[in-house]
């Protein structure tokens, strides 16, 4: 089986890895907002930023902080007027294969 991108990045970065760990353990711990807009908030971060893999990685944690599919497809459309159709477009199918995987 073929390592994941982020796998890569732990064996072969450790150390960084390991903080980079605790920054995000650190982050998940902020009060005021609950996991569930927490991840649909990333979703849509990460669309902005065409990140087609990070959609996918936080359509599945959004699911598992019980948001509906309907929620994530709106964190992504809801950059239509912001970042344009073509990123929209190519971050949905990793929002909806995220939140169909589990």
């Amino acid at each position: 089986m073929e390592k994941s991108p982020y796998e890569i990045f732990q064996s072969e970065c450790p150390e960084l890895a390991s903080k980079f760990n605790e920054l995000v353990q650190v982050q998940s711990t902020i009060v005021g907002l609950d996991q569930k807009t927490k991840q649909l908030i990333n979703i849509a971060i990460q669309t902005c930023n065409t990140n087609p893999m990070g959609v996918k990685m936080h359509a599945i944690m959004a699911k598992k902080s019980g948001a509906t599919r309907e929620e994530v497809i709106g964190a992504v459309a809801m950059n239509l007027h912001l970042s344009g159709l073509s990123t929209v477009l190519e971050c949905l199918p990793s929002a909806i294969d995220g939140y169909d995987t589990e």
